[in-house]
């Protein structure tokens, strides 16, 4: 199952078990089951605190992880490989005693919720947010006993999937009751269950000194502002609603010069761990939502948060970034994530052998219709324009493809569906006028992005577009207030571009305290 070098690893890895564990299995005949006996029998192979029985289970294949002696509370029910399976060799690492390398107050914070938390998570093995989700619960059911955490790949239970009208990855399920879908930090899953969090956080927050630069934002150009801010020794600040941004949504990145090929979760950690080595103050799960400008000259800038705190900073950097573009149109919100979606990587493998459709014609959503071309029965791309906007290699291949069909000058008007999921898409045809429908699953939107600038409007100046408005040093029409990223008026959205212009905002902070003696 496992080849020489990645059993090798493995095993080097299973080294740091501190004390046995025991992987209790639910097999049967099937292939997959035999492909999961396997790559248990490599497992064993690796460590000899490793040992394995089997069990009746209501799933099969499964298997659950545990202390010898006590019930599993992790369990994979499908084969953890491709991008599951670091989470595997973290759930072997931490139920074997290995600590994990999370902040204390997050441990204790694990450590301290009352009660019984029963979670089931729906994930595609090519879904690059489900890891974070799976082995921020299998941690949680690591570390307390009243916590169980079971992966259940979609694909192999399509049974359960269609009974419990799974349309997205990932989506958790506790004690039964849908709990929560896409990507979700620790953080966040532990302020949804821990009722006292938001209040602890608020009360924290508010009791804060004044900062020298406070950052509004955790992407790329966040990460950037708030590094050479902290670099100049100043009082530094970050408040981000997630950590990462957009970048956690984003798969293959290939064009960040010098790094040949990452992906989004990869760059997002090394942005966080890469402010973490400053003296940062990083406010994570907070939305801001509103600016006050200084009262006076010199004065402080407030930023106002939903869960009612306010912080103040001599200067203040928007790096909000952007978020996906939605079509707006009826029933798109009542089916989102029940057949709309906005991640083909992610949640493309549920629609295996059903009919989708792609709305957009740019490179991001010929991209998508290719890629779920290989997978779905039938592609139909639904582009507004009369002409397609990707690159002519890509429309070349799209073009190939026997089970694709492009429509262009076509208005979305309509969602339709049989209440529980997604069953239809009605158009216009633009040139003649004539409303058409198309039966189908599935949605995937890719139109672009949408700048998160709302709780600025009134202070700042903004373009038509809701971009935040500003100069080549990244100041804005409020004094001490910069901007960066995709939220401002910069041209072409790129990480890269992003950072630089984080860069910029940030020294024009600086430039800006020391010029008005702050």
């Amino acid at each position: 199952m496992l080849d020489s070098a990645i059993k090798e690893q493995l095993k080097a890895y299973l080294e740091r078990l501190q004390r046995p564990i025991e992987i209790v299995a639910a097999l049967g005949d099937d292939a997959k089951s035999q492909e999961m006996r396997a790559l248990l029998n490599d497992i064993l192979d690796c460590s000899a605190k490793v040992s394995l029985r089997e069990e009746a289970h209501a799933r099969i294949p499964s298997f659950g992880v545990a202390v010898p002696g006590e019930t599993a509370r992790i369990r994979f029910a499908g084969l953890p490989m491709g991008h599951e399976f670091t989470s595997l060799v973290l759930a072997l690492l931490q139920v074997g005693g290995y600590p994990p390398k999370v902040d204390q107050a997050v441990i204790d914070q694990i450590k301290g919720l009352s009660g019984h938390f029963d979670f089931e998570t729906f994930i595609s093995l090519s879904c690059h947010n489900c890891p974070d989700v799976i082995q921020a619960l299998n941690l949680m059911a690591a570390l307390n006993p009243n916590v169980t955490s079971t992966m259940i790949d979609g694909a192999l239970f399509q049974g359960e999937v269609e009974a419990r009208q799974i349309m997205a990855v990932p989506t958790v399920f506790l004690d039964g009751a849908e709990f929560g879908q896409g990507r979700m930090t620790i953080e966040e899953i532990l302020a949804k269950v821990d009722t006292g969090a938001a209040a602890r956080a608020a009360e924290e927050i508010a009791a804060k000194a004044a900062f020298d630069v406070l950052v509004v934002g955790g992407g790329p150009a966040g990460a950037a502002a708030a590094i050479y801010a902290a670099r100049k020794g100043i009082r530094t600040g970050v408040v981000a609603e997630r950590f990462g941004g957009q970048v956690m949504d984003t798969l293959g990145i290939e064009n960040f010069i010098s790094v040949k090929e990452t992906e989004g979760p990869k760059l997002a950690m090394a942005l966080e761990e890469h402010v973490k080595a400053y003296d940062v103050d990083i406010m994570n799960l907070q939305r801001a939502a509103k600016l006050v400008p200084a009262a006076e000259e010199g004065g402080l800038v407030e930023v106002q948060l939903e869960n009612g705190a306010a912080l103040k900073s001599k200067s203040v950097i928007i790096a909000t970034g952007a978020r996906w573009r939605e079509m707006n149109v009826p029933g798109e919100k009542e089916y989102k994530a029940k057949g709309v979606c906005f991640c083909p990587h992610c949640d493309g493998p549920l629609f295996k052998g059903k009919r989708v459709a792609v709305i957009g014609g740019g490179n991001s959503g010929v991209e998508a219709a290719i890629d779920l071309a290989g997978i779905v029965a039938h592609v139909t791309l639904l582009e507004f324009a009369d002409t397609l906007r990707a690159d002519a290699v890509l429309q070349k291949k799209l073009y190939s493809l026997p089970n694709v069909t492009v429509i262009k000058s076509a208005q979305t008007t309509e969602v339709t569906g049989d209440g529980q999921k997604v069953n239809g898409i009605t158009y216009k045809d633009r040139v003649s006028g004539e409303e058409k429908h198309v039966e189908l699953e599935g949605i995937f939107v890719q139109i672009g992005l949408l700048p998160a600038t709302d709780w600025l409007k009134g202070t700042v100046d903004l373009s038509r577009f809701g971009e935040i408005e500003i100069d080549a040093k990244g100041q804005t029409s409020v004094p001490g207030v910069f901007a960066a990223g995709d939220c401002t008026t910069v041209p072409y959205k790129q990480i890269i571009i992003a950072m630089g212009a984080g860069a910029t905002a940030s020294l024009s902070a600086f430039d800006h305290l020391i010029r008005s003696g702050s």
